[in-house]
This record gives structure tokens, C-alpha cells and sequence, in this order.
């Protein structure tokens, strides 16, 4: 008998129990790694009644396996869609959907503060299949709405965004698709099911790359997108059709890494809502990027949609130059310089460094992207050893 969500049932016990069987394999707690590439049939009769009778089972490794099933249930729950579909990652999800969605001749809509990978898919190698981006200043929804016309299938933002965490209104968003009978995608890494519930706003699709807070840990790489069992059912054919799954033993550390993702989130939340109170009281601070800020831009709205603000902190530092600001980053003892965000450990980057260095300075700042910008990943370390750390670094 499988775990199913209750009306009553909250975030937490949805992420340890849902999508699994109350009784496992071998009577095991856990459900056990299937290691198998391919999956054996009893008799010839059994394959007839498999493919006629559509019957709930394994087949071959490239359309799924049990493990990635449990885990595509337990994140259905937590996002509250009827599907999830798990990729190998985040980005192999978005391109999974574009490219079932999409044909030559279609054009799709940006906001320009989505994650620039993703817009660089579109913008330079769907543009070879005859696909059309086009890109909008973030959370304008008036330039968006001229940017419609009879050839646009889809609109994509995230919310919040990286690293300026601007925050979409979903209404808005939502119903500048509905009246334009376009389908809408939000890319909702950043705030979690946890802190924010698109479909709920009547979103079509929401994106995850689980490699972050889903799977929470820094040891694996995966993608999800949910919405629909309708809408979906021709991106799971595609996905297996290109091959984009996810190995049993990720699908493990997922499942695993779920269990505590509630808690997670709420050291997450707390700490970062810490350390961005901290950073905006600072004198060698010039501004601090968080939406649970009053001082954000966006602090009202996001306050109305979200639940929390997730732990990720970008700020500035007052009239330094790219070289200065390095040299705070390489002075942090507890944050470790990399990409990638969402984990239990904290993590720090320089994004003029890390992700943009081979634009020109024209283009990073048509980006937003300064020199003096510091982006950081709050974990799940003491909030008060992180700010003290931070301390020591910005001292003059």
C-alpha cells in the first residue's frame, strides 16, 4: 500500500513518507537500489498484457526504474502536482521540456534574469532548429506582453531569480499566459515547494534542478519538472526517447536527502534571513539581495507568496573593485568557493569569476553582474559562526 497525501498532512510528513510503499521489498525500512538496466517479463503473454493493459511496471532502464518512480511521487506531493518527471539535471529537464514543447517556428519568452545556461540553450542552439527567444527586463510584464504574439508557446521566469532574487508576481505571470493562451514555466529552485507553490497560481510547469535544496547535500546532480499527468505525458515519452534519466543510487541519495528537506528549509530560511539582516548593517556593505528585506524591492510581494526566503544572500561591497571583493571571498574560513547553492554546507562565489568572467564588462553589466558582487550560499551551519566569519572577512 502506498503513503498517500492527506489534505491535513503537512510539508514534513509528506517528504518522509509520501511516494513510498508502507511495506517495502525484503520488509526493509528503506526501499532498496535497483540496479538494473533491464527488467525480465515471466512469459510472452505478460509483455501482451504490459503494453495492452498499461500495467504499472519496469521495463528498460532508459524509460525508469523503481527508485526514480518513489521519488517522482514523494516530489509530486510536496510540489502538489498530479506528475514530476526526474532528469539527470536541472538543465536536462528544462531542455527535456523545450524540446517536446516546442517546433520550428515557435518562439519562447524570457525574463532576462533566468538562469543565463538556460537562456543560452534557447538563444543560440534551439535557434538552430528554428526556435525563436526573446528576452524581457525581469518583471516587466507589459514588455513581456508585447513580446507575445501568435508563434509563442511558452513563458519562463524564475522566481526568485539568480543572484538578484527579484520575485515574479505569479498572478500576473499566470494570467498574462492565460490570456494569451501561451503555457507558462517557472523555474522555482531558489524558493523550494517549500517556500513557494506556482501551480497553485495556475503555472503550467515548475522546475527544480534537485542537484540544490531538494537534494540538499552537494553529492548528486538531478532535475524535475512537474505539473499535469496531461500536460506532461508527451515529455516522459521524449524523455525516453533521449535518454535524460538519473541513475538508481542518485535516485537513493534524492529520496534520502528528502526525508529531512523540511527541516533543512527552515535552518535554511532562518539563517539567511540572518545573515542578510547582518550584511545590510554593515558600513563596507553597499546592498544586500533578499526578499525578506524590507528594504527589497520586491519585500511586499514576496512576503504575500512565500512562505520563507530560502539561503541564498548576493550583496555588494561599498567601492571596491573585482580584486577587493576576491579578496573577502578568499578570506571566509567556513563558506567554500564554488558554484551551486542549496546545500547543507555553505558556499561562496564572485560571480563576475564564476560564471561570467568570459563576457565583456559591457556585457556583465547589461546582466547586472558588478565586479563588486558576492553571491553566497547560506547552509545550515550556526547562523551567529557564519556572520562572525563574515565579520573577520570584511574587515578593512
Amino acid at each position: 500500500m502506498e503513503f498517500k497525501k492527506h489534505k491535513t498532512q503537512g510539508a514534513a510528513t509528506r517528504a518522509v513518507h509520501s511516494g513510498e510503499s508502507r511495506q517495502k521489498p525484503l520488509d526493509s525500512i528503506t526501499d532498496p537500489i535497483v540496479l538494473a538496466s533491464t527488467f525480465t517479463f515471466k512469459d510472452s503473454q505478460s509483455i501482451i498484457d504490459y503494453i495492452e493493459k498499461g500495467e504499472s511496471r519496469e521495463e528498460y532502464g532508459r524509460y525508469g526504474n523503481p527508485n526514480e518512480a518513489v521519488v517522482e511521487r514523494k516530489l509530486a506531493a510536496l510540489e502538489g502536482s498530479e506528475e514530476a518527471i526526474v532528469y539527470s539535471s536541472g538543465m536536462a529537464a528544462l531542455v527535456g521540456l523545450v524540446m517536446t514543447k516546442l517546433s520550428a517556428g515557435d518562439e519562447i519568452v524570457f525574463f532576462d534574469e533566468c538562469y543565463h545556461r538556460s537562456r543560452e540553450f534557447c538563444a543560440q542552439h534551439l535557434a538552430r532548429f528554428g526556435v525563436i527567444t526573446r528576452q524581457v527586463e525581469a518583471c516587466n510584464y507589459d514588455a513581456m506582453s508585447a513580446a507575445i504574439n501568435q508563434n509563442t508557446k511558452l513563458l519562463v521566469s524564475e522566481s526568485p531569480t539568480n543572484p538578484h532574487l527579484s520575485v515574479v508576481d505569479l498572478e500576473k505571470f499566470s494570467e498574462l499566459g492565460q490570456r494569451h493562451g501561451v503555457e507558462t514555466l517557472i523555474d522555482a529552485t531558489l524558493a523550494t515547494p517549500y517556500n513557494l507553490q506556482p501551480l497553485n497560481y495556475g503555472i503550467d510547469y515548475v522546475l527544480h534542478s534537485a542537484t540544490k535544496y531538494l537534494g540538499g547535500h552537494n553529492d548528486l546532480l538531478a532535475g524535475v519538472v512537474c505539473g499535469s499527468e496531461e500536460q506532461l505525458s508527451d515529455v516522459r515519452y521524449l524523455r525516453g526517447i533521449m535518454g535524460s534519466i538519473n541513475s538508481a543510487h542518485n535516485m537513493y541519495l534524492l529520496q534520502r536527502g528528502l526525508k529531512t528537506f523540511t527541516l533543512r528549509m527552515q535552518q535554511h530560511n532562518a539563517n539567511g534571513q540572518a545573515v542578510a539582516e547582518y550584511l545590510e548593517t554593515h558600513p563596507r556593505i553597499s546592498k544586500v539581495f533578499y526578499p525578506g528585506l524590507q528594504s527589497h524591492q520586491y519585500h511586499e510581494l514576496a512576503t504575500r507568496q512565500m512562505t520563507g526566503f530560502g539561503g541564498l544572500v548576493t550583496f555588494e561591497v561599498r567601492g571596491a573593485n573585482w580584486r577587493e571583493t576576491a579578496d573577502i571571498v578568499d578570506r571566509v574560513m567556513i563558506p567554500k568557493i564554488a558554484p551551486s547553492l542549496g546545500g547543507v554546507e555553505s558556499l561562496i562565489e564572485q560571480p563576475m569569476i564564476m560564471s561570467y568572467f568570459e563576457l565583456s564588462a559591457d556585457e556583465r553589466k547589461q546582466f547586472g553582474i558588478r565586479d563588486n558582487m558576492i553571491r553566497m550560499s547560506v547552509g545550515i551551519e550556526d547562523a551567529a559562526d557564519i556572520i562572525h566569519d563574515l565579520e573577520q572577512a570584511l574587515q578593512d
